[in-house]
């Protein structure tokens, strides 16, 4: 019995998106933990996580054109795969040279969320398309909530057993996008430029040269804080991994809480450049509040300005690069926007990481906090010159 016309495409893809996303989830607290078990420093923690994100900088372009080529679904499904193999390949891994392969290949296959996204632009009309990436956006910080618990769980076990429970969610989140989704016709053809041949061209436009600018100042801090914060929670209070991916769980409750109940409000009363300068301002605060605190229950208090940081930011900031360009380039900027973000995270673990070795968790979070305050000074200085338009 064939299933597929009973489930819509955008189902198909909430589903495959939230469950490659539990699997990543649970691998972000964990891989600093498992890295020590091979002797990795700080620094090297950092890298690993770098590793990922300039493979998928380097990758991500190609596998765009290669997705307009040959269709989403089967580089969805090459790029889920790609996820599996790693994994693997990790939970197997006897030597920190093995742990960087691991890596660069889930690097090099990450195109599943870029591929989802360009899917749902297939799939939607340009009216309901907020609404539909605002239900991906959900997948994604549903997938973070429950792969950190899960992967905090299975941490009583061994390292490796949250490894294998992620390559079996992926093969499952695999098996979704095999079964069940269906190929698209585009309704648009990217050009296949890599975003890098563009990128002197979009800085020359003062408005978005900002934005630009500022997308890499925020990824690159947002990485120092995601990348740094089990070696922050073990040194500062002795955190092992289970209580790190309970912690990450509850970061994404409140991110998730954030996004259903504040968000529209606060752009339909400050507008999307407003609603990112309160994002930043309050991550700012969450971050500098945890240099200074040696208190547990103070320092779980400090999420809640961190979430509710991030929760603003991210949306107010993919709108405002959206708004930036005209219709028919859209895909072009969201490119550069997106390669800019892997640079961001692939800078952002080294800088935080490396901080954290030769100058402490303190001096890593207070310079992510530094950083967080001046793209607050740059987005001041960005002026939309288009209407701000809110999506309820």
């Amino acid at each position: 019995m064939d299933l597929r016309p009973s489930l819509s495409p955008l189902t198909i893809i909430f589903l495959t998106v939230f469950v490659n996303l539990i699997g990543f989830g649970i691998i972000i607290p964990l891989l600093p933990f498992y890295a020590q078990t091979f002797g990795a420093s700080p620094l090297v923690i950092g890298l690993l996580f770098a590793a990922f994100s300039l493979s998928q900088l380097v990758a991500a372009p190609a596998l765009g054109d290669l997705s307009d080529r040959w269709g989403r679904r089967p580089v969805l499904i090459l790029s889920l795969l790609g996820t599996v193999v790693s994994f693997v390949l990790m939970a197997l891994a006897r030597s920190l040279a093995v742990l960087f392969v691991a890596r660069v290949i889930d690097g090099l296959s990450g195109g599943s969320i870029t591929t989802a996204r360009a899917y749902i632009a297939d799939v939607t009309r340009e009216e309901g398309r907020a609404k539909a990436y605002g239900v991906l956006a959900a997948g994604f910080a549903l997938g973070f909530i429950l792969g950190p618990a899960i992967g905090g769980a299975l941490a009583h076990v061994s390292y490796t057993a949250p490894i294998w429970a992620a390559a079996a969610i992926t093969l499952v989140a695999t098996g979704l996008a095999w079964r069940f989704l269906p190929e698209t016709v585009h309704r648009s053809r990217a050009g296949g430029v890599p975003p890098w041949r563009v990128l002197p061209e979009m800085l020359r436009r003062p408005n978005l040269r900002v934005l630009l600018i500022v997308d890499l100042f925020y990824w690159g801090s947002f990485a120092v804080y995601q990348t740094t914060f089990a070696l922050f929670t073990e040194r500062r209070f002795a955190f092992d991994a289970p209580q790190t991916g309970y912690v990450f769980a509850l970061f994404g409750v409140l991110g998730v809480i954030v996004q259903v109940v504040m968000v529209g409000r606060v752009v339909r009363r400050f507008g999307e450049k407003g609603t990112f300068i309160i994002g930043l301002l309050s991550a700012a605060v969450g971050a500098a509040a945890a240099v200074m605190t040696h208190s547990v229950v103070t320092f779980l208090i400090t999420l809640v300005p961190a979430a509710l940081g991030v929760g603003l930011c991210n949306p107010s900031l993919i709108a405002l690069v959206s708004r930036s360009a005209a219709p028919g380039e859209q895909g072009r900027v969201q490119g550069v926007a997106g390669a800019l973000e892997s640079l961001g995270r692939t800078v952002g673990p080294v800088w935080g990481n490396g901080t954290l070795q030769h100058f402490g968790e303190g001096a890593a979070y207070g310079s992510a906090a530094v950083a967080i305050l001046v793209t607050a000074a740059l987005v001041s200085a960005y002026h939309d010159s288009r209407p701000l338009t809110v999506d309820s």
